[in-house]
Formats: C-alpha cells, structure tokens, sequence
C-alpha cells in the first residue's frame, strides 16, 4: 500500500470515465476540472475499456480496496457493464450517477459485480429539479432510483449539494429519506472555490443545527469529521423514536462537509484519475496532474507512486490560516509549475 508523506495510505480511487452528461446542473464542477463538458457522442480522448482495466489491475497491487466511478455521467459509456466485470475482485465497486439510465440497467450492473451507488436528486418538484439540472428527467430519476433498489443495490444513497438553489428543499428530501426504506441522503457542501459562484454559499453550520434539532441519534465519524443524523419520518415524534441507529423506522441522513475542514483533508485515502487518463491528487488541485503516458502497467506504476508521494493535504498544508484566521495559499507551493502534458 502507498502512504503519503503525511502518512496517508491510498485505499481509494475514483475514477472519471467520461466528462458527457446528458444533464447541465448548475452547481457542476466536473470533478474539479471545470466545465469542460463536450459533444454527448463518445470522445478520443477517454481512457478505453482496457486503460481503465489495466490502471485498476496496477491500483490492486498498491492494495487499493475500492474504487467508484464517476462521470459526467458515467453510465453514457456503454462498456460500463464490462468495466465492472473485469474490476479485481479484491475491490469494491461503487458508483455515482444521475439515475438515468438505470432502469434496463441497474440489474446488468448489478450482476457485473456494482456494490453500491449514489444518485444525485437535488430536489422532489420537477420544475425545481428541471431549474437545477438544466433537464426534464425527474420522474426517469425516480425510476432509476427503484430500479436500483429493485436491482438490490439497498440502499441507495442520494446526493444532494447544498448551496441557495436547493438549501429550502433540505426538510423535504429528508422527509423522504426517513419515509422511504432503502434511501439514504447525502448532503453535500456546496464548493464556491470550484464553481465561481461564491455568491451560491450557505452556511452549512445552520443545516447541522436543523438536523441536529430532528435527530434520534447523531453519529460522529471523526476520521472525516462527517456527523450522521438518524432521523424519524416527519409525520412521528423523533422523541418517541427508539434511538438505534439500526432502526428500519429510522433514515439516515450524513453531511459531507469538506470546505476548510483540515479533519477531512488529513484523513483522504483517495486518488483520482481523469476521463483523459491523468491522475490526480487532490480535488481542488489541477496543479497536481500526472499523465499516464501510453497506459502501459510500468508508466501506470511510475505515475501512480508520484502522484502520491506528492499528495498534500489540501486544507492545513496546501491552503493555511493566516493571523486573521483567513485561509490563503501556503508560500511553499507558490512557485509549483503544472507539469507538462
């Protein structure tokens, strides 16, 4: 296994296996690269079926145990089915996508060896989800969402961002969560650093304090500094509720805070690897790049053990507190030039 230099081990990658999506959301930073979503027809420059193989089959001999793939929207490509069958058994297999195109598919996936996934809802009303996603699939995403479950991907975790647009619908989706068995909800801090529209913030302390004020239980994950809420549907007293998390009754809902959370950024395990076959350290850095050459398993090892090796904890490290508690670039990293292509 790899560790950093601040003693970080890599159990993780993500992998990006396509910047097309067939939606427009408007919060999207496309794994930190930017807005640089093209034609929806498939492109040269994605890594092919055997790149991402072969980069998988090098991530297991580093002893890497998961890997969840990403997009755009991931299941755009049509050999994802064969991807995940020929994943080493040794690593489990997540993914995130918008839901779409998983009725027909979900239980091919399934089959192929996918544990889990993440569909990203940001809203219950279709004009809403519509202003949001830039799209008019709302009930194909409610479709894929029971595809999934029906698929025995249980449960399924949905992903929503928290920032202007969508902060007013937060009691609702967890309504929902806590009304429906097999869903879970993910409330993502919204990142004004990778979007440029800082004017989208919210204080996201203030939905801690919501959900805090609705929970039967609240778990503390302190290695990510996440806290999980254990919450019971709207129509019961959370007060009469039994507090076990392992409640059927109960929904589960967990806040993904990483915004100048030093906690978070000390205990990242993950590397990620761009649709064009660069990995990447850290998802605010595209300072950090590193081509993999021609994909061959020694360029894929070479590139793999540079790119950790100069993994940075990005909050704490890359990104300091000066005397007036502001976070402003570390002096050390000023000079860093982006490598070469």
């Amino acid at each position: 296994m790899l560790t950093d230099e601040f003693g970080r081990e890599v159990t993780g990658v993500r992998i990006s296996l396509t910047d097309r999506c067939n939606f427009d959301c408007v919060y999207c930073h496309n794994e930190g690269l930017g807005d640089t979503r093209g034609p929806m027809d498939p492109q040269n420059d994605e890594m092919t079926t055997d790149d991402v193989v072969r980069f998988l089959e090098v991530a297991a001999e580093f002893d890497v145990d998961a890997v969840k793939f990403t997009g755009g929207e991931p299941m755009l490509r049509q050999d994802l089915e064969e991807i995940i069958d020929r994943t080493p058994d040794s690593m489990e297999v997540s993914l995130t996508t918008n839901g779409t195109f998983l009725p027909g598919r979900a239980e091919d996936l399934v089959d192929a060896g996918l544990e889990r996934v993440n569909v990203s809802q940001d809203a219950l009303d279709p004009d809403d989800f519509a202003e949001i996603t830039k799209s008019g699939a709302y009930e194909r995403v409610l479709e894929g969402v029971e595809a999934a479950l029906d698929a025995g991907l249980d449960p399924v975790k949905l992903n929503m961002v928290v920032f202007e647009h969508t902060a007013g619908y937060v009691p609702e989706m967890v309504d929902h969560v806590a009304e429906n068995d097999g869903l879970q909800l993910q409330l993502i801090e919204y990142m004004p650093e990778l979007t440029g529209k800082p004017e989208w913030n919210i204080d996201i302390g203030r939905v801690h304090d919501w959900l805090a004020e609705q929970a039967v239980e609240i778990e503390h994950r302190e290695m990510h500094d996440r806290k999980r809420y254990w919450i019971g549907s709207g129509d019961e007293s959370t007060a009469a509720q039994p507090s076990s998390p392992n409640d059927a009754d109960l929904g589960m809902v967990e806040i993904v805070d990483p915004v100048e959370n030093p906690t978070f950024c000390a205990n990242c395990h993950r590397v990620r690897v761009t649709h064009e076959g660069y990995l990447k350290g850290c998802l605010n850095r595209n300072d950090d790049l590193r081509p993999m050459g021609e994909m061959s398993k020694p360029e894929i090892r070479d590139a793999f053990r540079e790119v950790v090796a100069n993994r940075v904890p990005y909050y704490g490290e890359y990104m300091i507190q000066n005397d007036q508690g502001e976070w402003e670039l570390n002096e050390e990293y000023l000079e860093i030039e982006p490598p070469a292509d």
